[in-house]
């Protein structure tokens, strides 16, 4: 124990104890912590996936919107699929 002390004595001073407090307050506790920080960057890199996934998905629904626009077979195509739509001569069998 006493070895202890006279390590403590020779190696530790107040100076040092404090810069290191005053860095564990910067790290850990403070607003800007590294462990917010780190937090943060997650969410950061959640949120660029969605609007990474949320633009793929308008891009797909404009050139879908351009081509019901456009191309009228595929308006057609659409209307029957989706909406069960038939021509007034036409019997339709939907099958799940």
């Amino acid at each position: 124990m006493n070895d202890f002390m006279n390590w403590c004595r020779r190696y530790l001073s107040f100076t040092l104890l404090a810069a290191l407090v005053v860095l564990a307050l910067v790290l850990f506790f403070n607003e800007n912590s590294l462990v917010r920080t780190i937090d943060q960057e997650r969410r950061i890199d959640e949120l660029k996936a969605q609007i990474e996934d949320a633009t793929d998905t308008l891009e797909y629904y404009r050139s879908l919107n351009n081509s019901l626009r456009n191309d009228r077979e595929t308006m057609e195509r659409i209307v029957r699929e989706q909406h069960h739509m038939q021509h007034p001569d036409e019997d339709v069998y939907i099958f799940k």
